[in-house]
């Protein structure tokens, strides 16, 4: 099997080929604007760098040859999409909404990147695929618009499917993290997401700014959980996943984001290239219009119903809490 990944050099693209070539025979063509991810992983990947905005060409004769496409270029961070919604809008819906266009001209199985944050400001116990409301806030929390570019791509790829017989699979990341989620540049800066700034800000001697208080519950999973629900779903022998949409999440793993920072700090006390500043770690607290700035709205919890996976896919998360936070902590302390 041949598969063709776009956006491969970041979080879940990387961590994607890795697990291929551990537990498959697939090859892989990876596309992405840098490869710093992408060195060494043999003759079974091959790597092509470039623009998505200027690639409709190659892109198009290689999903033309390959059996499944995963497009998983895309902005994700909420620092980014805050602060650059036009981006965001082009990125994650336009150049998306082309990739999907050529998936349904050459009848080529696309496996598509939703987000748990469709379900936006959804409330209940668990968020269920098929049945949970969608409810995004006022038009100008732009925080908004990468939720509804997602939710307008499952929308219509789901309309490719009923109307051009489109094979897909829409899947939804509930707060995955691991190695590799975000870089100590971004961190610098304050965008990066939740568990990396904070082992940055610990690291270099700031405060772990817990953003209106940190109350706020996420359900983390392990990015090896995630990628090997993945790698089930590429293979489905049954065809048990295609038109279906399915949360990838660990429910047993829901935690508040000052329960994160605090397990951060205690796993970072385990490693020596952390543990003065560990020990010397502090929290504060602060609105999120003053971390953020004007369009940032949170999600008190969210937290993944995982049953679907579970039947159709036979797949359930294998990493608890503490051991993925602190799989995440050692990648980091051992980077030069």
């Amino acid at each position: 099997m041949n598969i063709l990944i776009l956006g491969a050099n970041g979080f879940i693209g990387s961590h994607l080929i890795e697990r291929i070539l551990e537990k498959t025979d697939w090859t892989v063509t990876a596309f992405d604007l840098r490869g710093d991810n992408l060195q060494g992983l043999g003759d079974r990947v091959s790597v092509k760098l470039g623009d998505l905005y200027d690639q409709d060409d190659w892109i198009e004769e290689q999903i033309s040859r390959c059996d499944v496409v995963l497009p998983l270029a895309g902005i994700a961070k909420p620092a980014y999409y805050i602060t650059n919604p036009l981006m965001t809008f082009e990125l994650d819906f336009e150049q998306n909404l082309k990739i999907v266009r050529m998936c349904a001209k050459h009848s080529k199985r696309i496996i598509f990147p939703s987000t748990s944050e469709v379900y936006g400001m959804s409330s209940g116990d668990t968020l269920l695929e098929d049945e949970s409301l969608l409810i995004q806030g006022p038009i100008k929390n732009t925080r908004w618009i990468y939720s509804c570019s997602k939710q307008m791509m499952d929308r219509v790829i789901t309309a490719y499917g009923q109307e051009r017989g489109l094979p897909y699979t829409l899947f939804r990341p509930f707060n995955w993290i691991g190695p590799k989620l975000d870089t100590f540049n971004d961190a610098r800066d304050r965008k990066a997401r939740s568990i990396t700034q904070m082992i940055y800000d610990v690291s270099v001697g700031r405060p772990i700014t817990l953003v209106d208080g940190g109350i706020q519950r996420r359900s983390f999973t392990y990015v090896t959980d995630g990628v090997d629900c993945l790698i089930s779903i590429i293979e489905d022998r049954k065809s048990a996943a295609n038109g279906e949409i399915f949360n990838i999440g660990n429910p047993d793993s829901n935690h508040s984001i000052k329960a994160l920072a605090l397990e951060i700090v205690e796993a970072m006390k385990e490693f020596p290239a952390f543990s003065k500043s560990a020990n010397e770690a502090t929290l504060i607290e602060q609105p999120s219009q003053t971390y953020y700035g004007k369009g940032y709205e949170d999600v008190q919890d969210r937290k993944p119903s995982i049953a679907k996976a579970m039947e159709l896919l036979d797949w359930r998360p294998q990493i608890g809490f503490k051991e993925a936070v602190r799989k995440t902590v050692q990648y980091y302390a051992s980077r030069p």
